[in-house]
């Protein structure tokens, strides 16, 4: 799978970061932003597996044909909403880098992620469908697994900079607090919404646990500077 450069601002620098990018599909053009908000809607609302080529289409407003001029299979699809959320993604970790309080920033963005405040009803459903297909289909498995090594370097980028080690040591030191950072989000994120005090307590302590990993990484890096 090729890959495409994303950089983060940093107060000094740029980060060169990577995320997956389409392989399949034509350079987008005005319809595309369109046809993913709805294949949104179909994945979430048929299940991966259950809407066809066709149901996609149909919910496009466009013939089959045409449709896989754009999207020659389901894979290259996900693919496609992959790209459009990681560039998202890469608008939103740039703010957390050039905040005054990145981690501050980090933590108010998380809790956005797992109120489902800052993404559409139907996109948690659309990712507990791509997560269960993925455990499936190999090339989806691949496609996501990208996109959640995009995140981690992310958030390692702001680990990076709120320790002044570099990204390197960053990912070094903090990758298994990043990538099991990623696995709550995702995890709450995909969780079937079930309005409730349950639903809420658990919730609560999804970001109760983000929110101490993250402080457990503030400690280390206060506990070094100590020992110097």
């Amino acid at each position: 799978m090729n890959e495409r450069s994303f950089l983060l601002l940093r107060s000094d620098r740029l980060i060169p970061m990577t995320a997956p990018m389409m392989t399949m599909v034509p350079a987008p053009d005005l319809r595309t932003p369109e046809i993913l908000a709805r294949a949104r809607i179909a994945f979430a609302e048929k299940g991966f597996d259950g809407a066809s080529m066709q149901d996609l289409a149909r919910s496009a407003g466009m013939s089959v044909g045409n449709f896989y001029r754009y999207f020659p299979s389901k894979a290259a699809m996900v693919e496609a909403l992959i790209t459009a959320d990681m560039a998202e993604m890469e608008r939103d970790f740039s703010q957390i880098l050039n905040s005054p309080d990145p981690i501050q920033s980090l933590r108010e963005t998380i809790r956005q992620r797992i109120s489902g405040q800052a993404c559409g009803p139907e996109d948690g459903r659309m990712w507990a469908e791509i997560t269960a297909a993925a455990l499936r289909k190999p090339e989806i498995a691949a496609i996501t697994a990208k996109m959640d090594e995009g995140i981690t370097r992310y958030l390692c980028a702001v680990f990076s900079q709120v320790t002044g080690i570099s990204q390197d040591a960053a990912e070094a030191r903090f990758g298994a607090q990043a990538r099991f950072i990623v696995m709550l989000v995702v995890a709450a994120m995909t969780e079937a919404p079930c309005p409730g005090p349950r639903h809420d307590d658990v919730m609560i302590l999804v970001q109760q646990t983000v929110d101490r990993t993250l402080d457990d990484i503030l400690q280390m890096t206060k506990g070094s500077d100590d020992a110097r």
